[in-house]
Protein backbone atom coordinates (compact mmCIF):
# COMPACT_ATOMS: atom_id res chain seq x y z
CA UNK A 1 0.00 0.00 0.00
CA UNK A 2 1.19 3.62 -0.10
CA UNK A 3 1.89 4.74 3.19
CA UNK A 4 1.01 8.69 3.74
CA UNK A 5 3.31 11.45 4.84
CA UNK A 6 1.37 10.82 8.46
CA UNK A 7 3.32 8.04 8.14
CA UNK A 8 6.11 8.60 9.90
CA UNK A 9 9.00 7.14 10.55
CA UNK A 10 8.75 5.79 6.46
CA UNK A 11 11.20 3.46 7.21
CA UNK A 12 9.09 2.12 10.16
CA UNK A 13 5.81 1.49 8.53
CA UNK A 14 7.53 -0.13 5.56
CA UNK A 15 8.84 -2.57 8.13
CA UNK A 16 5.58 -2.95 9.08
CA UNK A 17 4.41 -3.75 5.52
CA UNK A 18 6.94 -6.27 5.00
CA UNK A 19 6.09 -8.14 8.32
CA UNK A 20 2.48 -8.01 7.29
CA UNK A 21 2.97 -9.41 3.78
CA UNK A 22 3.78 -13.18 4.89
CA UNK A 23 1.45 -14.98 7.85
CA UNK A 24 2.43 -15.41 10.94
CA UNK A 25 -0.07 -16.46 12.87
CA UNK A 26 1.54 -18.74 16.54
CA UNK A 27 2.59 -21.59 15.28
CA UNK A 28 3.26 -20.37 11.61
CA UNK A 29 6.55 -18.55 12.38
CA UNK A 30 8.50 -19.42 9.62
CA UNK A 31 8.27 -16.45 6.91
CA UNK A 32 8.35 -13.88 9.20
CA UNK A 33 11.63 -15.33 10.75
CA UNK A 34 13.26 -15.93 7.66
CA UNK A 35 12.27 -12.08 6.90
CA UNK A 36 14.06 -11.07 10.20
CA UNK A 37 17.59 -13.30 8.77
CA UNK A 38 17.19 -12.07 5.19
CA UNK A 39 17.58 -8.23 7.06
CA UNK A 40 20.45 -9.05 9.16
CA UNK A 41 22.61 -10.86 6.06
CA UNK A 42 21.46 -8.42 3.75
CA UNK A 43 22.99 -5.82 6.26
CA UNK A 44 26.24 -7.98 7.23
CA UNK A 45 25.02 -8.24 10.51
CA UNK A 46 25.40 -11.05 13.11
CA UNK A 47 22.48 -12.87 13.80
CA UNK A 48 21.17 -16.86 15.41
CA UNK A 49 17.90 -18.31 14.58
CA UNK A 50 16.95 -21.50 16.87
CA UNK A 51 14.61 -24.53 15.84
CA UNK A 52 11.77 -22.70 17.62
CA UNK A 53 12.34 -19.33 14.79
CA UNK A 54 13.64 -17.24 17.93
CA UNK A 55 15.53 -14.58 15.64
CA UNK A 56 18.47 -12.23 17.82
CA UNK A 57 20.15 -9.91 15.68
CA UNK A 58 23.50 -8.02 17.18
CA UNK A 59 24.55 -4.64 16.02
CA UNK A 60 27.93 -2.65 17.57
CA UNK A 61 28.04 -0.15 19.11
CA UNK A 62 27.95 3.94 17.38
CA UNK A 63 30.90 4.96 17.36
CA UNK A 64 32.64 5.64 20.51
CA UNK A 65 29.75 3.40 22.52
CA UNK A 66 31.28 -0.16 21.13
CA UNK A 67 32.46 -0.73 24.90
CA UNK A 68 29.32 0.06 26.53
CA UNK A 69 26.63 -2.88 28.08
CA UNK A 70 24.52 -3.66 25.49
CA UNK A 71 20.64 -3.02 25.43
CA UNK A 72 18.15 -5.69 24.76
CA UNK A 73 14.73 -4.36 22.39
CA UNK A 74 12.68 -7.29 22.29
CA UNK A 75 8.94 -8.04 20.96
CA UNK A 76 7.55 -11.34 19.14
CA UNK A 77 6.84 -12.00 15.83
CA UNK A 78 3.43 -13.89 16.15
CA UNK A 79 0.07 -13.07 16.13
CA UNK A 80 -3.41 -14.10 16.89
CA UNK A 81 -5.39 -14.45 13.66
CA UNK A 82 -9.04 -13.72 13.98
CA UNK A 83 -11.16 -12.16 10.86
CA UNK A 84 -15.03 -11.74 9.98
CA UNK A 85 -16.89 -14.95 10.28
CA UNK A 86 -17.86 -14.94 6.17
CA UNK A 87 -14.38 -13.42 5.15
CA UNK A 88 -12.55 -15.94 3.00
CA UNK A 89 -8.97 -14.73 4.06
CA UNK A 90 -6.57 -17.80 4.76
CA UNK A 91 -4.47 -16.19 7.45
CA UNK A 92 -2.47 -19.11 7.36
CA UNK A 93 -1.07 -18.30 3.85
CA UNK A 94 -2.47 -14.78 2.73
CA UNK A 95 -0.77 -11.35 3.74
CA UNK A 96 -2.54 -9.01 6.01
CA UNK A 97 -4.42 -6.41 3.87
CA UNK A 98 -3.62 -3.03 5.55
CA UNK A 99 -5.95 -0.04 5.55
CA UNK A 100 -5.91 3.47 7.09
CA UNK A 101 -8.29 5.33 8.57
CA UNK A 102 -8.73 8.48 10.39
CA UNK A 103 -5.22 8.34 11.68
CA UNK A 104 -5.44 4.21 12.19
CA UNK A 105 -3.80 1.86 10.89
CA UNK A 106 -6.05 -1.45 10.03
CA UNK A 107 -6.48 -4.62 8.37
CA UNK A 108 -9.54 -5.28 5.84
CA UNK A 109 -11.57 -7.83 7.76
CA UNK A 110 -8.63 -9.58 9.52
CA UNK A 111 -7.12 -8.72 12.83
CA UNK A 112 -3.79 -6.30 12.09
CA UNK A 113 -1.17 -8.50 13.77
CA UNK A 114 0.01 -4.70 15.57
CA UNK A 115 0.48 -6.98 18.54
CA UNK A 116 3.32 -7.04 18.31
CA UNK A 117 4.75 -6.76 14.58
CA UNK A 118 5.01 -2.82 15.47
CA UNK A 119 8.09 -3.39 17.59
CA UNK A 120 9.90 -5.93 15.33
CA UNK A 121 9.19 -2.54 12.25
CA UNK A 122 10.57 -0.21 15.05
CA UNK A 123 13.41 -2.73 16.30
CA UNK A 124 14.29 -3.08 12.46
CA UNK A 125 14.40 0.01 11.47
CA UNK A 126 16.77 1.58 14.21
CA UNK A 127 19.30 -1.49 13.22
CA UNK A 128 18.55 -0.16 9.69
CA UNK A 129 19.92 3.60 10.63
CA UNK A 130 23.31 4.00 10.80
CA UNK A 131 22.91 7.33 12.14
CA UNK A 132 21.62 6.86 15.42
CA UNK A 133 23.69 7.11 18.48
CA UNK A 134 23.51 3.92 20.89
CA UNK A 135 25.02 1.08 22.57
CA UNK A 136 25.53 -2.55 21.19
CA UNK A 137 21.74 -3.74 20.65
CA UNK A 138 20.82 -7.12 20.60
CA UNK A 139 17.20 -7.43 18.87
CA UNK A 140 15.35 -10.64 20.02
CA UNK A 141 12.32 -11.69 18.21
CA UNK A 142 10.50 -14.42 19.77
CA UNK A 143 8.03 -16.91 18.47
CA UNK A 144 4.73 -18.17 19.98
CA UNK A 145 3.99 -15.31 22.30
CA UNK A 146 0.37 -15.66 21.97
CA UNK A 147 -0.34 -19.16 23.07
CA UNK A 148 2.01 -19.65 25.64
CA UNK A 149 5.29 -17.86 25.90
CA UNK A 150 7.13 -21.02 23.74
CA UNK A 151 9.62 -18.85 22.33
CA UNK A 152 10.86 -16.83 25.18
CA UNK A 153 10.83 -19.76 27.24
CA UNK A 154 12.95 -21.93 24.66
CA UNK A 155 15.14 -19.16 23.98
CA UNK A 156 19.17 -19.63 25.01
CA UNK A 157 19.67 -16.60 27.41
CA UNK A 158 23.67 -17.21 26.85
CA UNK A 159 23.62 -15.88 23.55
CA UNK A 160 22.88 -12.11 25.07
CA UNK A 161 24.99 -10.30 26.73
CA UNK A 162 22.82 -8.06 28.02
CA UNK A 163 20.93 -7.04 31.47
CA UNK A 164 18.63 -3.88 30.58
CA UNK A 165 15.89 -4.71 28.25
CA UNK A 166 13.10 -2.54 26.30
CA UNK A 167 10.51 -4.67 25.73
CA UNK A 168 8.09 -2.69 23.01
CA UNK A 169 4.71 -5.09 23.84
CA UNK A 170 2.69 -2.74 25.53
CA UNK A 171 -0.14 -0.88 24.09
CA UNK A 172 -1.12 2.45 25.99
CA UNK A 173 1.33 5.48 24.54
CA UNK A 174 3.16 7.21 28.05
CA UNK A 175 2.09 4.19 30.26
CA UNK A 176 5.53 1.87 31.31
CA UNK A 177 4.79 -1.24 32.53
CA UNK A 178 6.78 -2.48 35.36
CA UNK A 179 5.11 -5.91 35.95
CA UNK A 180 2.97 -8.05 35.10
CA UNK A 181 1.08 -11.25 36.03
CA UNK A 182 1.96 -14.50 35.42
CA UNK A 183 -0.07 -17.32 33.66
CA UNK A 184 -0.79 -20.93 32.81
CA UNK A 185 -3.05 -22.30 29.91
CA UNK A 186 -5.53 -24.78 30.71
CA UNK A 187 -7.40 -27.70 28.77
CA UNK A 188 -9.99 -29.69 30.11
CA UNK A 189 -11.88 -32.83 28.64
CA UNK A 190 -15.39 -34.65 29.89
CA UNK A 191 -16.21 -37.78 28.04
CA UNK A 192 -19.92 -37.55 27.18
CA UNK A 193 -22.02 -40.19 25.38
CA UNK A 194 -24.69 -39.77 22.57
CA UNK A 195 -27.90 -41.53 21.51
CA UNK A 196 -29.69 -41.63 18.09
CA UNK A 197 -32.32 -38.44 17.94
CA UNK A 198 -35.23 -38.98 19.51
CA UNK A 199 -38.73 -38.97 17.96
CA UNK A 200 -40.92 -35.91 19.03
CA UNK A 201 -38.32 -33.83 19.30
CA UNK A 202 -37.24 -30.59 17.88
CA UNK A 203 -33.72 -29.56 16.94
CA UNK A 204 -32.94 -25.71 17.69
CA UNK A 205 -29.75 -23.46 16.15
CA UNK A 206 -29.14 -21.16 19.07
CA UNK A 207 -26.61 -18.14 18.60
CA UNK A 208 -25.42 -15.63 21.04
CA UNK A 209 -23.16 -13.10 19.39
CA UNK A 210 -22.61 -9.60 19.56
CA UNK A 211 -20.29 -9.11 21.86
CA UNK A 212 -17.64 -6.88 21.96
CA UNK A 213 -14.68 -9.48 23.27
CA UNK A 214 -11.19 -8.39 23.10
CA UNK A 215 -7.78 -9.42 24.87
CA UNK A 216 -8.08 -11.80 28.32
CA UNK A 217 -5.51 -9.93 29.89
CA UNK A 218 -6.03 -6.50 29.02
CA UNK A 219 -9.24 -6.00 28.56
CA UNK A 220 -10.67 -8.09 31.30
CA UNK A 221 -11.48 -5.28 33.76
CA UNK A 222 -13.93 -3.72 31.29
CA UNK A 223 -16.44 -6.37 32.74
CA UNK A 224 -16.99 -7.55 29.04
CA UNK A 225 -19.13 -10.64 28.59
CA UNK A 226 -18.03 -14.32 27.61
CA UNK A 227 -20.69 -15.75 25.27
CA UNK A 228 -19.20 -18.78 26.22
CA UNK A 229 -20.58 -18.22 29.86
CA UNK A 230 -24.09 -16.45 28.41
CA UNK A 231 -24.77 -19.26 26.55
CA UNK A 232 -24.31 -21.74 29.06
CA UNK A 233 -26.48 -20.09 31.83
CA UNK A 234 -29.13 -19.82 29.21
CA UNK A 235 -29.68 -23.93 28.47
CA UNK A 236 -28.79 -24.39 32.08
CA UNK A 237 -31.70 -22.13 32.82
CA UNK A 238 -33.72 -23.41 30.34
CA UNK A 239 -33.02 -27.22 31.83
CA UNK A 240 -34.86 -25.97 35.24
CA UNK A 241 -37.90 -25.89 33.24
CA UNK A 242 -38.20 -28.47 30.67
CA UNK A 243 -35.86 -31.31 28.82
CA UNK A 244 -33.25 -30.10 26.80
CA UNK A 245 -30.61 -32.23 24.48
CA UNK A 246 -27.19 -31.29 23.31
CA UNK A 247 -26.42 -31.66 20.13
CA UNK A 248 -23.29 -29.78 19.01
CA UNK A 249 -21.47 -26.51 20.82
CA UNK A 250 -18.87 -24.54 19.72
CA UNK A 251 -17.14 -21.29 21.32
CA UNK A 252 -14.16 -18.96 20.70
CA UNK A 253 -11.18 -19.19 18.81
CA UNK A 254 -8.13 -18.52 21.29
CA UNK A 255 -8.12 -18.91 25.06
CA UNK A 256 -6.51 -15.72 25.64
CA UNK A 257 -9.38 -13.95 23.98
CA UNK A 258 -12.91 -13.16 25.52
CA UNK A 259 -14.93 -15.11 23.24
CA UNK A 260 -17.73 -12.89 21.56
CA UNK A 261 -19.77 -15.66 19.55
CA UNK A 262 -21.21 -19.17 20.61
CA UNK A 263 -23.20 -21.41 18.67
CA UNK A 264 -25.01 -25.01 19.77
CA UNK A 265 -27.63 -26.99 18.58
CA UNK A 266 -30.28 -28.29 20.86
CA UNK A 267 -33.03 -30.44 20.47
CA UNK A 268 -36.40 -29.81 22.90
CA UNK A 269 -39.83 -31.89 22.52
CA UNK A 270 -42.32 -30.60 19.91
CA UNK A 271 -44.56 -29.89 23.21
CA UNK A 272 -42.20 -27.95 24.86
CA UNK A 273 -41.62 -25.28 21.47
CA UNK A 274 -43.26 -22.88 22.14
CA UNK A 275 -41.71 -22.76 25.81
CA UNK A 276 -37.94 -22.58 24.66
CA UNK A 277 -38.95 -19.57 22.24
CA UNK A 278 -40.31 -18.19 25.42
CA UNK A 279 -37.42 -18.51 26.96
CA UNK A 280 -35.07 -17.55 24.66
CA UNK A 281 -37.29 -14.56 23.96
CA UNK A 282 -36.57 -13.82 28.06
CA UNK A 283 -32.91 -14.11 28.42
CA UNK A 284 -32.23 -12.04 24.98
CA UNK A 285 -33.75 -8.94 27.45
CA UNK A 286 -32.36 -10.15 30.28
CA UNK A 287 -28.66 -10.45 28.57
CA UNK A 288 -29.49 -6.84 26.68
CA UNK A 289 -30.42 -5.19 30.05
CA UNK A 290 -27.69 -6.04 31.76
CA UNK A 291 -25.07 -6.09 29.51
CA UNK A 292 -26.46 -2.31 28.16
CA UNK A 293 -23.36 -0.67 29.00
CA UNK A 294 -20.56 -3.62 28.46
CA UNK A 295 -21.42 -4.96 25.32
CA UNK A 296 -24.76 -3.22 24.30
CA UNK A 297 -24.62 -5.23 20.93
CA UNK A 298 -25.06 -8.90 22.97
CA UNK A 299 -27.82 -10.66 20.63
CA UNK A 300 -29.95 -14.22 21.52
CA UNK A 301 -31.40 -15.90 18.80
CA UNK A 302 -32.59 -19.83 18.22
CA UNK A 303 -34.29 -21.04 15.05
CA UNK A 304 -35.70 -24.42 14.27
CA UNK A 305 -33.37 -26.48 11.75
CA UNK A 306 -32.46 -29.77 10.84
CA UNK A 307 -30.06 -32.09 11.80
CA UNK A 308 -28.94 -35.50 11.40
CA UNK A 309 -26.46 -36.17 14.47
CA UNK A 310 -27.15 -37.94 17.49
CA UNK A 311 -27.83 -36.30 20.95
CA UNK A 312 -25.71 -36.23 24.09
CA UNK A 313 -27.66 -38.38 26.39
CA UNK A 314 -30.00 -36.08 29.07
CA UNK A 315 -27.64 -37.30 31.86
CA UNK A 316 -24.10 -35.99 29.98
CA UNK A 317 -26.02 -32.78 29.00
CA UNK A 318 -27.01 -31.97 32.34
CA UNK A 319 -23.13 -32.45 33.11
CA UNK A 320 -22.09 -30.24 30.33
CA UNK A 321 -24.22 -27.64 31.10
CA UNK A 322 -23.45 -27.73 34.91
CA UNK A 323 -19.77 -27.47 34.00
CA UNK A 324 -20.40 -24.31 32.46
CA UNK A 325 -22.59 -23.20 35.29
CA UNK A 326 -20.45 -23.69 37.98
CA UNK A 327 -17.00 -23.19 36.58
CA UNK A 328 -14.72 -20.12 37.35
CA UNK A 329 -14.88 -17.21 35.10
CA UNK A 330 -13.30 -13.73 34.54
CA UNK A 331 -12.19 -11.37 37.41
CA UNK A 332 -11.61 -13.21 40.86
CA UNK A 333 -8.87 -10.75 42.68
CA UNK A 334 -8.27 -7.08 42.34
CA UNK A 335 -5.30 -6.07 43.52
CA UNK A 336 -5.32 -3.95 46.73
CA UNK A 337 -2.02 -2.32 46.34
CA UNK A 338 -2.28 -0.83 42.51
CA UNK A 339 -5.92 0.57 42.01
CA UNK A 340 -7.82 -0.63 39.54
CA UNK A 341 -5.34 -3.95 38.18
CA UNK A 342 -6.74 -6.73 37.99
CA UNK A 343 -4.93 -9.76 40.46
CA UNK A 344 -6.42 -13.39 39.58
CA UNK A 345 -8.75 -13.83 36.39
CA UNK A 346 -9.19 -16.67 34.10
CA UNK A 347 -11.08 -16.66 30.94
CA UNK A 348 -12.85 -20.17 29.16
CA UNK A 349 -11.70 -18.38 25.64
CA UNK A 350 -12.88 -21.93 23.65
CA UNK A 351 -14.89 -24.60 24.03
CA UNK A 352 -16.51 -27.65 21.79
CA UNK A 353 -18.89 -30.02 22.05
CA UNK A 354 -17.14 -33.40 19.96
CA UNK A 355 -18.37 -36.86 19.48
CA UNK A 356 -17.31 -38.29 22.76
CA UNK A 357 -16.00 -35.36 24.54
CA UNK A 358 -16.62 -31.73 26.10
CA UNK A 359 -13.22 -29.93 25.39
CA UNK A 360 -12.83 -26.18 27.21
CA UNK A 361 -9.71 -24.13 27.85
CA UNK A 362 -8.77 -21.25 29.85
CA UNK A 363 -6.03 -19.00 30.21
CA UNK A 364 -5.49 -17.81 34.02
CA UNK A 365 -3.29 -15.00 34.81
CA UNK A 366 -2.41 -14.33 38.69
CA UNK A 367 0.27 -11.40 39.58
CA UNK A 368 0.02 -14.01 43.00
CA UNK A 369 1.39 -17.18 42.40
CA UNK A 370 -0.20 -18.95 44.58
CA UNK A 371 -3.27 -17.41 43.65
CA UNK A 372 -2.82 -18.71 40.34
CA UNK A 373 -2.43 -22.45 40.97
CA UNK A 374 -5.42 -21.73 43.42
CA UNK A 375 -7.52 -21.12 40.56
CA UNK A 376 -5.97 -23.65 38.53
CA UNK A 377 -6.95 -25.99 41.31
CA UNK A 378 -10.48 -24.92 41.31
CA UNK A 379 -10.53 -25.78 37.46
CA UNK A 380 -9.43 -29.28 38.33
CA UNK A 381 -11.50 -30.05 40.88
CA UNK A 382 -14.75 -28.88 38.89
CA UNK A 383 -13.19 -30.55 36.14
CA UNK A 384 -12.37 -34.33 37.62
CA UNK A 385 -15.60 -34.48 39.81
CA UNK A 386 -17.27 -34.22 36.39
CA UNK A 387 -15.38 -37.20 35.46
CA UNK A 388 -12.65 -35.04 32.81
CA UNK A 389 -9.02 -34.54 32.94
CA UNK A 390 -7.03 -31.60 32.22
CA UNK A 391 -3.56 -31.01 31.11
CA UNK A 392 -1.80 -27.59 31.40
CA UNK A 393 0.69 -25.85 29.00
CA UNK A 394 3.02 -22.57 28.89
CA UNK A 395 2.82 -21.76 32.45
CA UNK A 396 5.25 -18.77 32.77
CA UNK A 397 6.15 -16.46 35.87
CA UNK A 398 5.18 -13.17 36.53
CA UNK A 399 7.86 -10.21 36.81
CA UNK A 400 7.44 -8.33 39.97
CA UNK A 401 8.27 -4.54 40.13
CA UNK A 402 11.67 -3.73 41.38
CA UNK A 403 11.76 -0.55 43.10
CA UNK A 404 14.80 0.13 41.94
CA UNK A 405 15.72 0.39 38.06
CA UNK A 406 18.15 2.68 36.27
CA UNK A 407 16.89 1.84 33.45
CA UNK A 408 13.54 3.10 33.97
CA UNK A 409 14.74 6.32 35.38
CA UNK A 410 16.23 6.38 31.89
CA UNK A 411 12.99 5.90 30.34
CA UNK A 412 11.00 8.40 32.26
CA UNK A 413 13.77 11.17 31.45
CA UNK A 414 13.98 10.16 28.06
CA UNK A 415 9.92 10.61 28.05
CA UNK A 416 10.15 14.21 29.80
CA UNK A 417 12.88 15.50 26.85
CA UNK A 418 10.59 13.72 24.27
CA UNK A 419 6.82 14.98 25.16
CA UNK A 420 7.31 17.19 27.76
CA UNK A 421 5.88 15.92 30.40
CA UNK A 422 5.60 12.96 33.17
CA UNK A 423 4.80 9.23 31.99
CA UNK A 424 3.27 7.38 34.24
CA UNK A 425 4.62 3.73 35.99
CA UNK A 426 1.90 0.45 35.79
CA UNK A 427 1.89 -2.75 36.04
CA UNK A 428 -0.55 -5.04 33.76
CA UNK A 429 -2.44 -8.02 34.55
CA UNK A 430 -1.77 -8.85 30.37
CA UNK A 431 0.90 -11.86 30.11
CA UNK A 432 4.27 -10.24 29.20
CA UNK A 433 7.72 -11.66 28.22
CA UNK A 434 9.38 -9.70 30.89
CA UNK A 435 9.03 -12.56 33.22
CA UNK A 436 10.85 -14.98 31.73
CA UNK A 437 13.09 -12.95 30.90
CA UNK A 438 13.82 -11.97 34.32
CA UNK A 439 13.81 -15.89 35.14
CA UNK A 440 16.19 -16.51 32.38
CA UNK A 441 18.78 -13.58 33.54
CA UNK A 442 19.25 -12.58 36.83
CA UNK A 443 19.48 -8.96 37.16
CA UNK A 444 17.87 -7.63 34.45
CA UNK A 445 16.45 -4.62 34.35
CA UNK A 446 13.30 -3.98 32.22
CA UNK A 447 10.69 -1.76 31.06
CA UNK A 448 7.74 -2.02 28.63
CA UNK A 449 6.41 0.24 26.67
CA UNK A 450 4.39 0.83 23.20
CA UNK A 451 2.57 2.73 20.88
CA UNK A 452 -1.04 3.06 21.05
CA UNK A 453 -2.87 0.28 19.85
CA UNK A 454 -6.55 -0.27 20.18
CA UNK A 455 -8.67 -3.93 20.45
CA UNK A 456 -6.35 -6.75 19.60
CA UNK A 457 -6.46 -9.98 18.70
CA UNK A 458 -9.73 -8.79 17.12
CA UNK A 459 -10.98 -7.66 13.89
CA UNK A 460 -11.10 -4.33 15.52
CA UNK A 461 -7.49 -4.11 15.99
CA UNK A 462 -6.09 -0.97 15.04
CA UNK A 463 -2.74 1.14 15.36
CA UNK A 464 -2.60 4.89 16.33
CA UNK A 465 0.15 6.16 13.75
CA UNK A 466 0.75 9.12 15.05
CA UNK A 467 1.82 7.34 18.21
CA UNK A 468 4.27 5.10 16.28
CA UNK A 469 6.40 8.07 15.42
CA UNK A 470 6.08 9.40 18.71
CA UNK A 471 7.52 6.17 20.38
CA UNK A 472 10.15 5.94 17.73
CA UNK A 473 11.41 9.52 18.79
CA UNK A 474 11.26 8.11 22.51
CA UNK A 475 13.00 4.86 21.89
CA UNK A 476 15.93 6.67 19.87
CA UNK A 477 16.53 9.08 22.96
CA UNK A 478 16.28 6.44 25.62
CA UNK A 479 19.36 4.40 23.32
CA UNK A 480 20.49 8.35 23.61
CA UNK A 481 20.78 8.75 27.39
CA UNK A 482 21.91 5.32 27.72
CA UNK A 483 25.44 4.78 29.33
Amino acid sequence: MEFTSECRPLAVFKFFEMLSSVPHGSGNTGAISELCVKFARERGLEYHRDELNNVIIYKKGSKGREDQAPVIIQGHLDMVCAKEPDDPTDMSTEPIKLEITDGYLHAKNTSLGGDNAIAVAMALAILDDDTLSHPPIEAVFTTDEETGMFGAAGLDASLLRGRRMLNLDSEEEGIFTAGCAGGVRANCSIPVERESFGDGLVPYAVTLSGLLGGHSGCDIDKERASSNRLMGRFLYAVTDELPLRLVSMSGGEFDNVIPGKTDAVVAVSGVDSARFEELVSKYAEIYKKELRTADPGVTLTAVKTVTKEKTLTLKDTVKVLTALRILPYGIQNMSMDIKGLVQTSLNMGVLRLGEDSFDYSYAIRSSVATQKEELLDRVITVTELLGGTVTTHGDYPGWEYARISPLRDTVLEAYRQVYGKEGVISATHGGLECGLFADKIPGLDCVSYGPELHDVHSVRERLGIASVGRVYDLTVKVLELLD
